[in-house]
């Protein structure tokens, strides 16, 4: 739900898992998709590099309610939350390392 300055902010509770000490990398997936799997990897590759950062994955299909009030239109989707669970960035399709640690500059 967006909170009073516009930006969306999203609980443990909502995405199943613990948010990360200074940010969280989360990730909208579907089973059969193929980039999926190399965002994966190269999301679970960050957060191994940095201290306090998370990676969730959420599966779309399971998700539908979250999915349609977030507007995720395709996967994957990758949202960066602040340690507050605010979403600071997003982008859909496989991202690039570079891109990924470069977000995360914004969230911590």
């Amino acid at each position: 739900m967006p909170s009073e300055d516009g930006t969306v902010r999203l609980s443990e509770a909502e995405l199943g898992g613990a948010l990360g000490e200074r940010a969280t990398l989360v990730q909208f997936s579907t089973a059969f998709c193929q980039p999926c799997r190399a965002t994966r990897r190269v999301l679970s590759e960050v957060a191994g590099m940095v201290d306090g950062v998370a990676h969730l994955e959420v599966d779309a299909e399971e998700r539908l309610e979250l999915v349609r009030r977030l507007e995720i239109l395709r996967t994957p989707t990758v949202l960066v939350l602040d340690a507050a669970g605010r979403v600071v960035r997003r982008a859909a399709g496989m991202p690039r390392k570079a891109d990924v640690i470069a977000a995360l500059g914004r969230a911590v």
